[in-house]
């Protein structure tokens, strides 16, 4: 039985986000389930850009809801893109269809930083209000906050766009790192107030998304870039909610990211769960991590791989189902309406069925059982 409550205070997915989910259902929930999979996401942003519908507080609630009414996910995931911070900060940014977002003035100079300027809690009412809309909506069900990570939006704001090598951002970084660790500093206040507005409105957990933090070395992570994520972490901390922490391509960075100070971190395909909570230890509950490459597959063969990822989640003291990434634009959503009921139905037995599996800790001597 699931352990819901009003609020989602008692969700199964915060228990699980706080390592305490025991035997109850898995949660789960998709990275990108508001979005471009859906049709009637498709029908309510026709002839309205990107930055312009994450402005909307109607368009973002309606949005967010969207794959909670579809699947019966465990947990909403606010509707919006991590350059809207930014744009609300100053900087230059337009969503290109097909590019992504491409940087009016890429950052490459001290002058340039002058242009992000900061953020105050007026500057981002219409992201509370629309997370305040969504919360009223929700009932039981967790709305989760969200943002960039200081890195993956640096990476935006020097390379002036998408990349594939970063090489702009790691010359600037290695190169200039008084001026890397001040233009981090900036962005660090901004996730940070972005993911403030949001729990203010009734977020009950966020996420911190470092996308591209995997193209580094663990030694370049751990100078240039732990201590800025580990900064917003520390305020999230303060405002009492807990914090999943993701990248793309971290099987190596998992344990500096989990010190950075998250209750949860994400895993994607590449590293079974198992093996990430090895590294990272008991004190974190993992999150994953089904290759969204896979949902194309027969369903027969894509149900194994489901299950697959349940018996190595749970190894973990806690695990949030989802992909390893983002949901694709061309998902079927049926598909994942039957991963949703897959997980459901069958989670809670395996992890009940890994826990029997556990060698008993002996008491020590002269100690009753």
């Amino acid at each position: 039985m699931s352990s819901r409550a009003p609020g989602g205070e008692s969700s199964v997915f915060l228990a699980a986000c706080r390592r305490a989910h025991h035997d109850d259902e898995v949660p789960v929930w998709f990275m990108r389930q508001a979005g471009r999979s859906l049709p009637e996401y498709r029908a309510v942003r026709a002839g309205i850009g990107m930055l312009d519908s994450c402005r909307r507080p109607d368009l973002v609630a309606e949005i967010t809801l969207q794959p909670v009414r579809r699947y019966g996910v465990d947990a909403a995931i606010f509707y919006s893109d991590i350059m809207v911070p930014l744009a609300v900060a100053g900087v230059g940014v337009d969503i290109v269809a097909g590019t992504g977002p491409v940087i009016a003035q890429p950052v490459r100079t001290a002058a340039d930083l002058e242009r992000i300027r900061p953020l105050d809690p007026d500057d981002l009412g219409f992201v509370e209000e629309a997370a305040r809309l969504i919360v009223a909506e929700l009932g039981d069900t967790p709305l989760i906050g969200f943002a960039g990570a200081p890195f993956t939006l640096a990476s935006y704001l020097v390379e002036g766009g998408p990349s594939r090598d970063y090489a702009r951002t790691k010359a600037l970084m290695v190169g200039r790192p008084e001026l890397w660790h001040d233009l981090c500093r900036r962005l660090a206040d901004v996730s940070a107030a972005f993911l403030a507005a949001q729990v203010a409105g009734g977020a009950r957990a966020v996420q911190l998304f470092d996308s591209w933090a995997g193209a580094l070395a663990v030694a370049d992570y751990v100078r240039y870039v732990q201590p800025h994520s580990a900064a917003v972490l520390h305020r999230v901390r303060r405002l009492g909610v807990p914090a999943i922490h993701f990248g793309v391509g971290t099987g190596e960075l998992l344990v500096p990211m989990a010190a950075a100070g998250a209750d949860v971190i994400g895993v994607d395909w590449r590293v079974q769960l198992a093996e990430a909570s090895a590294r990272v230890g008991p004190s974190y509950a993992v999150q994953g991590n089904l290759d969204p490459a896979l949902l194309g597959a027969p369903w027969p063969v894509l149900a194994d791989r489901v299950t697959a990822v349940l018996r190595s989640g749970a190894e973990s003291p806690g695990h949030v189902f989802n992909l390893g990434h983002g949901v694709p634009p061309d998902a079927d959503p049926d598909v994942l309406g039957r991963i949703v009921e897959l997980v459901h139905a069958e989670g809670a037995a395996i992890r009940r069925e890994a826990r029997l599996r556990r060698p008993a800790v002996a008491a020590p001597a002269g100690v009753a059982r």
